[in-house]
């Protein structure tokens, strides 16, 4: 299987899928319970505290003893139940996914609240009675808990019924999201391959291989041409390919750059042949990358474009670069798209980023592979 749990030949992906493979690109899933705002709710639950200690001891001075501790005897219980039920629920988000199982999420949410908050209710209850109304602990019943657990059951079910549905929400739209730029991104892909100038371009080099009178060059090149055409109409649906086979696309398509211009690009491959069959990438993607670099360089049979594609098994990584001797591009040749619609991608397959590194003299993109397990 796939680090980033995706099999290899498969066109659309359910929604029980996309949200499993970018679990980890999702942000805290219980960001819309408030606890983490501490002056606001600190400022609610003295709010809440006042105004029930006003209705509980109406007739008290605010300033005298019963009403003061009537306040604190609210503060530490509304407080108590603010924490008890917010910061497990961060502790859950790490560990069970809303997504993956809302149900079973939902009934340890809910348990685990119930739980904190017994135990709030059982030591600001039994604290009061005991330290300031000097009671035994045996004369502590069960009736005192009965109202304030009710009041959390209503209000935890509000607070967790809430988080649930906008995150809920909030991963839907993600998934949405995520899935229309990877459709977006593929067929912008799929059009860059096939532009018009590369075709006009190699059927030029055909037409000087055949004025002179090369038949086996010329044989080579269409069968080169046609293998390049041909993994760009299979590989459409795929969303990663081996990458022996990304190779295999890409030696073609630098013997067609390469008849067109001649010793003008030369390429260095470190590639070990073992690991070639068990990586994966997004199809067209090293293609893009040397695309790139012959359309944003100049190159000539003097001073030849370099470019460099290695691949390091141990960080799983693979990385293509170039020597940087910039060109001007005539208004509308590049539109900036191809990196941005490849970062897109692998977004939606892994967490991992693609990284550019780039300098006065080389410019390089590092893209992450994936591991058929």
């Amino acid at each position: 299987m796939l680090d980033s749990a995706l099999p290899v030949n498969r066109p659309t992906l359910t929604p029980e899928e996309a949200l499993d493979v970018r679990k980890a690109s999702l942000t805290n899933l219980g960001r819309h319970y408030p606890h983490r705002k501490w002056v606001l709710m600190l400022g609610m639950m003295v709010t809440l505290s006042f105004g029930l200690s006003l209705v509980f001891c109406g007739g008290c001075s605010v300033w005298s003893e019963d009403f003061l501790v009537t306040f604190g005897y609210n503060f530490c219980y509304t407080t108590g139940l603010w924490l008890a039920n917010g910061f497990p629920n961060e502790w859950l988000n790490r560990r069970v996914d809303w997504t993956i199982q809302p149900i079973r999420r939902f009934l340890i949410t809910l348990s685990m609240s119930l739980v904190m908050s017994l135990i709030v209710i059982f030591l600001v209850t039994t604290g009061f009675n005991v330290l300031y109304h000097h009671r035994p602990l045996s004369s502590i019943t069960w009736r005192p808990f009965v109202m304030p657990l009710l009041i959390t059951v209503v209000v935890s079910l509000f607070m967790h019924s809430r988080s649930f549905l906008l995150s809920w929400r909030d991963a839907t739209t993600q998934a949405e999201r995520l899935q229309k730029e990877n459709a977006q991104a593929q067929a912008d892909s799929l059009r860059r391959q096939l532009d018009p100038h590369f075709l006009f371009n190699s059927l030029n080099a055909l037409t000087s291989l055949v004025e002179e009178n090369d038949p086996v060059r010329a044989t080579r090149f269409i069968r080169q041409l046609s293998q390049v055409y041909r993994y760009v109409l299979d590989s459409q649906e795929q969303e990663v390919v081996p990458l022996s086979e990304e190779m295999r696309f890409v030696e073609a398509y630098l013997f067609l750059q390469r008849t067109r211009l001649g010793e003008g690009v030369q390429v260095e491959m470190t590639l070990p042949p073992a690991a070639l069959e068990t990586l994966l990438v997004p199809p067209l993607a090293v293609q893009l990358l040397l695309e790139n670099a012959l359309k944003h360089n100049a190159t000539s049979q003097r001073d030849p474009l370099r470019i460099r594609i290695e691949l390091d098994e141990a960080a799983r990584t693979l990385a293509v670069r170039n020597i940087r001797r910039p060109r001007r591009l005539p208004d509308g040749e590049s539109t900036g798209l191809g990196l941005k619609n490849l970062r897109a991608r692998y977004a939606f397959l892994t967490s991992q980023p693609v990284q550019i590194e780039e300098s006065e003299t080389e410019f390089g993109v590092v893209l992450p592979v994936l591991e058929l397990r």
